[in-house]
């Protein structure tokens, strides 16, 4: 019986593959630009900060991705707002961070929330969408907060500035954004 020469059907097989993995792209995730703190030198002992609980908003996302900002659970598209209003503190609220006066470039003495802290924590659980969601979230409210005044102040984005304008801007919505190590809250594990 004749038999049909499958000698280059490898070939053919290997041309096809490399064709489309030459000609097709890859997704890449893009991850959240953060800026590791200096190592802790060895003979540093350890000290804890006494920061005022007004300074603090604990965001709690729980094994369900449900997210609780201060004492309210929330949905997502409301965390930023909440965050934004926390961090400006525009009616000095006894209850969000204290202001404190600071000769600031560009914009002279102005009253800060310079001690502030938005204090993420999560469940062992909760999902990775959730987590890279509110991460997102925590980082616009400070965008969009350090665009506004840069727009009343330069006429521009805070991105358009130069670096000491943006150096005055951060001055004055400093991101200060501590994370926990995730825990089981509520769960049985």
């Amino acid at each position: 019986m004749p038999e049909v020469n499958s000698t280059s059907t490898a070939d053919i097989a290997f041309m096809m593959l490399l064709f489309f993995l030459l000609t097709s792209s890859m997704d890449t995730d893009r991850g959240l630009p953060r800026r590791l703190p200096p190592p802790v030198p060895k003979d540093q002992k350890n000290q804890d900060v006494d920061i005022k609980k007004r300074n603090i908003l604990v965001v709690l996302i729980n094994s369900t991705n449900q997210i609780l900002c201060g004492d309210v659970y929330v949905q997502l598209d409301q965390l930023k707002d909440r965050i934004k209003e926390f961090v400006e503190n525009p009616t000095n609220n006894e209850h969000m961070p204290e202001l404190i006066e600071v000769d600031v470039p560009y914009f002279g003495v102005r009253k800060v929330p310079k001690n502030h802290v938005i204090s993420l924590q999560n469940n062992r659980d909760t999902s990775y969408q959730a987590y890279i969601d509110v991460q997102s979230e925590i980082a616009a409210a400070y965008n969009e907060l350090r665009d506004d005044i840069s727009l009343q102040k330069f006429g521009r984005k805070f991105a358009d500035l130069d670096e000491e304008q943006q150096k005055a801007v951060q001055t004055i919505y400093p991101q200060k954004v501590s994370e926990a190590e995730p825990k089981n809250y509520g769960g049985s594990k």
